[in-house]
């Protein structure tokens, strides 16, 4: 892979390349922004960079690149057995090879992951001192990428934080993070970060209409709609997307909420509770996502909103009922139901809680 495959992000290629210039490469760089704009894809390209791109980085079969990412511990999994990335390097690869630009449901997708979550374990930490003590098989660099740093549990965090302050000679870590906030204060000093930006609609215009083959006015709205997310531009593309789904969650719910059918709210709490916590937390996230838009609808200012053509044709009627009133009420609930998926609340109380909220802030006046 190499930096012309990466959609955007000129400023931040050239940075990377410059460091390298100028013999000035920190042992540790961390690449932190918003999902979908193209972290991994920059990590990818500079560990290429920096070993050579040639036949070997083409699968990611370096045997001085190493990986670092969440895994879960499948049913049936001795308890003696910690489990580390080479544990799933065979679906790592495989999704790799699918692209760089990936989300979390994409990967626990390919794990076959069930109800669970990922993590980067104490067996991690260990696996990489091992690795890492090795010289160098081509003698130059040896690159460990590791996907989400913030995932590592407290053992682990200790363990790697030794290792970033005594790192193997010619040795470089590219950390992707998305929540550099929830890594513990010792490894976050002792990385340098580099902060991407959303990609610019221009590149992703261009991306849509030489990779995609989009006509180039759909391809400007695909690039609006996407807000400088890779991903999303993607999703846009995709009719049975998952971004759909969640609309479609979105409307039932405010239209229950609104007609007070709390035996119908009952029943789509049961549908929602049967996702996955990831996918509860991202559905949640939309709709924050789609309490902003629109709230911001009522403006009649389209250069503000990001809203797909479905989107807009529910808020014409509905954004309305989203207002000074109770938008602030609207975002805090939806954060607090979030927050408690995220801390392994129950879900079928947290989703009624969730709808019989809804009752009472959309009814407001």
């Amino acid at each position: 892979m190499n930096f012309e495959e990466v959609i955007g992000q000129e400023d931040t290629k050239k940075r990377l390349m410059q460091m390298v210039e100028e013999r000035r490469l920190p042992h540790a760089v961390m690449l932190c922004g918003p999902t979908g704009s193209g972290k991994m894809a920059l990590a990818l390209a500079f560990a290429s960079y920096l070993l050579g791109d040639g036949p070997m980085l083409k699968n990611f079969g370096h045997p001085d690149l190493h990986f670092s990412f969440p895994v879960i511990k499948p049913a049936g999994t001795s308890s003696d057995h910690k489990m580390i990335s080479d544990d799933f390097i065979r679906e790592w690869h495989e999704m790799l090879a699918e692209g760089p630009y990936f989300t979390m449901d994409q990967w626990l997708s390919h794990m076959r992951a069930a109800n669970q979550q990922a993590q980067i374990g104490a067996g991690e930490s260990d696996a990489l001192i091992r690795k890492l003590s090795l010289k160098s098989s081509q003698g130059g660099y040896k690159v460990c990428v590791m996907w989400l740093p913030e995932r590592m549990n407290g053992e682990c965090a200790n363990k790697i934080l030794k290792l970033l302050e005594e790192p193997p000679q010619q040795t470089v870590f590219l950390l992707v993070c998305e929540e550099p906030e929830h890594l513990i204060d010792t490894i976050y000093s002792r990385v340098q970060r580099i902060d991407l930006k959303r990609i610019d609609d221009g590149a992703i215009e261009r991306a849509l209409v030489e990779r995609r083959g989009l006509e180039p006015d759909m391809a400007r709205r695909v690039a609006h709609i996407a807000n400088g997310s890779w991903l999303k531009a993607i999703e846009e593309l995709n009719t049975d997307s998952e971004h759909r789904q969640f609309l479609d969650m979105f409307v039932m719910l405010m239209r229950l909420a609104y007609q007070r059918n709390i035996k119908e709210l009952k029943n789509w709490t049961e549908a929602v509770a049967g996702f996955g916590r990831e996918k509860q937390k991202r559905l949640l996230g939309y709709f924050l996502h789609m309490t902003r838009e629109n709230f911001m609808y009522n403006f009649h200012r389209p250069e503000l909103n990001y809203m797909t053509r479905e989107e807009e044709d529910f808020s014409k009627n509905f954004a309305r009922f989203i207002n000074e009133t109770n938008v602030i009420d609207l975002s805090e609930t939806l954060q607090k139901a979030q927050r408690d998926i995220g801390q392994n609340a129950n879900a079928k109380i947290v989703f009624f809680d969730l709808a019989l909220n809804m009752i009472v802030l959309l009814l407001r006046k």
